[in-house]
């Protein structure tokens, strides 16, 4: 109980009067108990997630179950095999019975749960989506500054974050400054204009009105002078099936990311882990 009131490990260590060592070995006979005593049963829906583990492109992979609220296991890495040990850990009759996973669009992901899972629908998390377009939006803004500037035309000057934030959470300058480039005909513009245009795919009453707004969308992107835009629509075309299981299922990895949060917290907390099994 202490162990979970204090901050760290080492917070526990002064005032129990006890040694590091002695300490972790606590921790690792509680964790085996929760572990026995855990039912996965009952465990029908699923979300896989990275996160950054320590520097650089070090990533771990977080099985949660999105019903239940709770993460169900995590393994070094990010890659197929590291995501078909997340899977392995579940039951093999377990994992028969899941119906859903929502995941990026991560090649690993996918392979693994088609190997593993082979019965659940890849649901692809509608924030990664945003993602891509953001960033597509962002690309095509920071090449078309780059063209204004060389014929000394600043109109796009410190605008990078009027086109990734949300415009309702603008100032009122903010909100003219913005309007003001919108009804000027930059590809920036258009860009973000087709981003916005997608979040509507989410708010569609089923799969038939969701294939039929994702067909429209493609075809006015495909017929723009917009690459970067042309680039993801790409690739929300190759996964379409995964986008379209959204309105079966309906899950998302917001729950994931909430885990992250608080795994990064536990993580400044302890100033760091010394090795994978601690953390």
């Amino acid at each position: 109980m202490l162990l979970q009131a204090t901050a760290s490990i080492k917070a526990a260590a002064g005032l129990l009067d006890l040694n590091w060592k002695s300490l972790h070995g606590i921790v690792d006979r509680a964790v085996a108990r929760g572990l026995a005593r855990r039912s996965v049963d009952e465990v029908r829906r699923v979300g896989l997630d990275e996160k950054n583990f320590g520097k650089g492109h070090d990533y771990i992979s977080v099985m949660c179950d999105l019903d239940q609220a709770r993460v169900l296991e995590v393994v070094p890495g990010r890659d197929t095999q590291r995501a078909r040990e997340l899977w392995q850990q579940l039951p093999e009759p377990v994992r028969g019975r899941v119906e859903a996973a929502a995941m990026d669009m991560s090649a690993g992901y996918q392979s693994a749960t088609r190997i593993e899972a082979p019965q659940a629908r890849i649901v692809f998390d509608k924030f990664h989506v945003a993602k891509h377009l953001g960033e597509a939006v962002d690309r095509t803004r920071h090449a078309e500054h780059k063209e204004l500037t060389a014929q000394e035309d600043d109109t796009l000057k410190g605008t990078r974050y009027l086109f990734l934030y949300n415009p309702q959470n603008f100032s009122q300058e903010q909100s003219t400054s913005f309007e003001a480039l919108l009804q000027i005909n930059l590809k920036s513009g258009r860009a973000w204009a087709y981003k916005e245009l997608f979040s509507e795919f989410w708010n569609q009453p089923g799969v038939q009105a969701a294939r039929q707004f994702l067909k429209d969308w493609l075809r006015k992107v495909k017929r723009t002078h917009l690459p970067e835009m042309k680039k993801v629509a790409a690739t929300i075309e190759r996964h379409s099936e995964g986008l379209l299981n959204y309105f079966i299922h309906r899950i998302t990895n917001a729950l994931s990311e909430g885990f992250n949060s608080r795994i990064q917290q536990l993580k400044a907390a302890a100033r760091g882990f010394r090795n994978f099994a601690h953390y």
